[in-house]
């Protein structure tokens, strides 16, 4: 075969195939440009008038997924496509491509279940970076979110890394605001409306603290006598602050209203012991030897 005839062969098959692989190849890099438009118009009702740096994030992680996927999905089909006009034979190579794909499937299944949760976990934004969460029986700061592990690191700085898939509920205590609840335990001789109006009292002064206003939602709910415990009549009130605020916010109410307490003569019971001898059947009770010591 001389150079002439192959030149000849070569100019025939790309003035035909080759302008259709072209083609291909343009309508490809169309389709890629217009997944990414889609994938921008899908999430733009999700982040509308949302202006957190959680929420951009989540929308980031959302459109990339989303832009991968489409991606690999019109990659695939422009390759196959191309191999096609080189004259290659795709049907064998998608039976195998299907037979690898079903055994990958099998021996992945978790990995696919972990994939499948983390977006809808991203998706429904449940969980956010920063937020503080319940998963599992883990507890702690959310520090990261991707789609096969949720990340938390608990008060003690232990890490916990969470498969999405074993997520079945998800206790979010900082999801747009949050609450404090007060069990206030006071003596049975106190007045129960007077103890009210001192938490009300407390509540107010915190209120008007310029370091802790802003994070105070509402002033502090009072429900009111609870539960008559062993030593102590249960007040039990809620408080509504920023989220992960509540704790800062419960801590500072709970020193100040021990110090009130303590400028209204309030008890505060604690537990008690009485040191019972016992009697016999005629009604007598063994001698108890008391030993004092001179300090």
């Amino acid at each position: 075969m001389d150079l002439q005839n192959i030149l000849d062969r070569a100019v025939a098959w790309l003035s035909s195939s080759g302008l259709r692989v072209l083609l291909i190849i343009v309508l490809a890099f169309v389709a890629l440009r217009v997944a990414r438009l889609l994938s921008q118009r899908i999430l733009a009702p999700l982040i509308k008038g949302e202006l957190e740096e959680e929420a951009r994030k989540r929308a980031q992680t959302l459109n990339s997924l989303i832009r991968h996927i489409l991606t690999v999905v019109i990659g695939a089909v422009a390759l196959m496509m191309i191999l096609g006009e080189f004259g290659v034979e795709i049907g064998p190579i998608l039976a195998a491509a299907g037979i690898v794909g079903l055994a990958v499937g099998f021996g992945a299944q978790n990995l696919v279940q972990d994939i499948i949760s983390g977006f809808f976990i991203l998706l429904d934004d449940s969980i956010r970076v920063g937020d503080v969460v319940d998963i599992s029986g883990k507890g702690g700061v959310v520090e990261r979110v991707t789609l096969r592990v949720t990340v938390l690191r608990d008060l003690a700085g232990n890490v916990h890394y969470v498969r999405n898939g074993q997520i079945d509920v998800v206790t979010n205590m900082t999801k747009e605001f949050s609450h404090y609840v007060f069990d206030i335990g006071v003596g049975y001789r106190e007045d129960v409306d007077e103890v009210i109006d001192i938490i009300k009292g407390v509540d107010e002064d915190l209120r008007s603290d310029a370091e802790f206003k802003d994070d105070i939602l509402e002033p502090i709910e009072v429900f009111g006598l609870d539960q008559f415990a062993d030593s102590a009549i249960i007040v039990k009130a809620r408080t509504k602050t920023r989220p992960i605020k509540q704790w800062r916010i419960g801590r500072e109410f709970n020193r100040r209203l021990k110090k009130k307490f303590d400028e209204r003569n309030i008890e505060i019971p604690f537990p008690h012991v009485t040191l019972y001898m016992g009697e016999d059947k005629k009604g007598l009770s063994p001698p108890l030897h008391v030993r004092t010591r001179p300090e």
